[in-house]
Parts: C-alpha cells; structure tokens; sequence
C-alpha cells in the first residue's frame, strides 16, 4: 500500500461533507439513469450555489463595464471587481492588488510573461522545464525559444512520479534566465518541491514561474514567503467560473514586461504619433474583462475559505488513501505517480485494456472521470503508455463514491476482457 503525505501543515478537521453537497446543484443530477459521480476536479471543479448566486446578481441587478463610467451600475460594478482583486490578493498574501492581474486563466497568463520574456532573452540564454508539465507550460516556451534563440532543457523525473532534483540543481547554472513548474502535476497529483526549485533558481539570478492551476484547490500558497516571481491560478478550478484566473508577479518584474495587448484601459495617453501605457496591473488587462468571472472568483475563494483549506487537505487526503487501497486491490490495475508528496488525484491503467474504453463504460454508470494524456503527454511518453484513466476527488465527494468507482471499474474490466 502506498502512503502519501501532503506537504502542508494537516490537521484532523472532519467537513460535513453531507452539508456541503447540498451546496452544488449539479451533484443532484443524474447521468445515464444513475446519481452523478463527478471524479474529474483536476479538469474543472464544479460551483456552488453561493457562487452561482453570485453570478445570477450580478446580471441581474448591476451589469455595467467598469473603470470608465460614472453612473451608479458602473461605479458598483467597479468595485465589486476591485474588492475581488483584493481578496485574491490577501487569500495568496501578494504584497500589493496591483500585482494581481487578472487574465482569463493559467493558459493566458503563462503566454502574457512567455510573451513579455521575448524582450529579455538572448541567444544561448537557458529555460528550464520539469518533465510533468501541462501543455500549456511547455508550448509558449518553446514558441519563446524560437523567436529568442534560448534554449530549453528539461528537469527529469523518476519512476515515481517525482522531480530528480540533483539533475535540476546540475541544469541550473548563469545562462539560466528562467525556471518554469507546476506546483502539482495535473496528471500525477504530485506536489513538487517548489520552495527548493525556486531558492535554487534565485541564487543564480533565475526567475521562477509557477503553474498553481492544479495546486490552489488544495494547498493555499503564501506567495510572498514562497518569493517566487510569478504564479498562475484558474477559477474554475476552485469552484469559480470558467474564463478567469490570475497572474502574479512581483511588482519589479511586472514593470519589466511590456504590455501583452494593446487597446482599451491598458493605456494612459494615445496619439496617432504615440502611446503611453497605463500603471499596474491595467497595463495588463486591455479591453472589457470578464467582469463577472472576477467578481465570482473573489467570491469562491471566500466559499472555500469559509470551509478552511486545513481541513480541505485533510479530507481530501484521506479520500486519497481510502481510494489508494481499494483500487490497489484490483487485479492487473496500475497506478501511475506514487510520490510521496501527492494530492487527490489518482492515474491508473488496467492491463489489457485501453482507458478510453474503461472511461466509457464507466460515463455508462453516471461515473465521470478523465482518459486520455492529460494534455501532458511527455508524461506518457516516459511510461510508455497511450494515456491513462484519471480519478481525482474534491472535498465534495465521499467514500461512497469511491466503492462506486471500484464497482465499475471490476465491472468494465468484465465486460472488456
């Protein structure tokens, strides 16, 4: 049996896990004839009705674009978006609201510095990339390097799904400008050592971006203690909507990055013979933004806040080695990421059979979970595997669901075989 640990400080905080189902509407639904089991919150976590009602008043009562209007509904609008801004920044201890920028996820976030480093890097200059990373978190590097001449060099894993972190510590070295993680692989639940990998990247004058997208519904990192450079979030991954997310940058850095986009609100002063850019973080935010979706981010921050993040670990841990030990018992299943540092997310295989057909039958039973690479297919590549089906649980599900799942999956693993 494996045993895996979260590297945050756990306590042993039960949640009336009964109460809170009560909170999202879509859990009451049904799929093919059978109760809904949502097991895939490492693609997108589902909302509460406190953020859906969130959402409900603000169309309905002050829709307006912000930053530009004097009338009441704009002026509302613009500080209920404001507030958000703060919320986010005190729940991640950013040092300022305006090292905050908002963005329409992690995707977007990570191409606005992939963008702005153009200006930075020269040829021969080094990126380094861990070898679990999303898409998202390899593509617009590689896009950098082609447009710079840097190079990137990857930051080998193990067996175990777990960074190699004498080779990272041998990559590092002054040509490195950048270092690129994400704080939990999203197809692995692996928690990385990011305190290690950032210290050691600053020592030699690298700058560290962090992918949080996985991370934050789980772990609620302390940024400024952390001293990384950037971080990147997505709502929709801690009970807020699709669409919006967020950039952190540290104030000096985000002065040193020119704009992503030019248009509205990104501007202070424009003639056709020039333009001057706005202060942070509207240098950053051009056009109408998703207004709403700010405002509902702020606003499921606060609904899991109200929970604790203490005990959401703790619950979601035991989810976690509750699932562990009874999928281990399944003849030929494979677990794929047994780190030791790891959350609640569970890739696994069963010999013989493809994990889309597994997924299938499984969508059959009202049963969802993920199959495929996981838009992390160097990951694949090292297992030499196709893809793999991914079980990962929220604070919102139960160990019910989890005997469910292991009753589907013996029961797919008889018809298939």
């Amino acid at each position: 049996m494996f045993v895996w640990v979260l590297n945050c400080n756990m306590i042993a905080t039960s949640l009336d896990v009964a109460v809170i189902r009560k909170d999202f509407p879509i859990l009451k639904r049904k799929v093919n004839g059978y109760p809904l089991i949502y097991l895939d919150n490492a693609a997108t976590s589902q909302t509460p009705k406190q953020v859906i009602d969130v959402i409900v008043d603000y169309y309905s009562n002050y829709n307006a674009n912000i930053h530009r209007g004097v009338h009441a509904l704009s002026q509302e609008a613009t500080d209920r978006y404001e507030q958000a801004r703060h919320k986010i920044q005190k729940h991640f201890n950013a040092a300022k609201p305006h090292e905050i920028i908002f963005t329409s996820g992690t995707t977007h976030s990570i191409n606005l510095v992939a963008n702005g480093f153009t200006t930075l890097l020269n040829k021969g200059d080094e990126l380094l990339v861990s070898a679990m990373e999303h898409h998202s978190n390899i593509v617009p590097w590689q896009m950098l390097c082609e447009r710079t001449g840097a190079i990137l060099k990857v930051i080998p894993m193990n067996l175990e799904g777990e960074l190699i972190m004498a080779d990272y510590h041998s990559l590092l070295s002054p040509k490195t400008k950048l270092v690129f993680c994400n704080h939990v692989s999203n197809a692995l639940g692996t928690i990385n050592p990011i305190e290690e990998i950032i210290e050691a990247a600053h020592r030699v004058g690298s700058a560290v971006l962090i992918d949080g997208a996985q991370a934050a519904a789980h772990i609620k990192p302390d940024l400024r203690k952390l001293d990384v450079d950037f971080y990147t979030v997505s709502a929709h991954k801690i009970c807020g909507p699709t669409g919006v997310g967020m950039l952190y940058g540290k104030e000096a850095w985000l002065n040193k990055l020119p704009p992503y986009q030019g248009g509205g609100e990104m501007i202070a002063e424009v003639s056709f013979e020039k333009t001057t850019y706005a202060d942070l973080p509207h240098k950053f935010e051009a056009g109408t933004p998703n207004i709403c979706g700010g405002i509902a981010f702020g606003a499921a921050l606060d609904y899991m806040n109200q929970i604790g993040f203490d005990a959401i670990a703790s619950y979601e841990h035991e989810l976690l080695v509750y699932a562990t030990e009874q999928l281990s018992q399944i003849k030929g299943l494979k677990i794929y990421g047994t780190a030791v540092h790891k959350t609640s997310v569970i890739s696994f295989n069963i010999e013989g059979l493809h994990p889309y057909d597994i997924g299938t039958i499984l969508d059959k039973l009202g049963i969802a979970v993920r199959t495929g690479h996981h838009c992390a297919q160097p990951i694949m590549d090292f297992y030499k595997i196709p893809g793999t089906v991914r079980a990962s649980f929220s604070f919102y599900n139960t160990k019910k669901e989890i005997d469910v799942l292991v009753n589907g999956i013996k029961k797919a693993q008889s018809m298939l075989q």
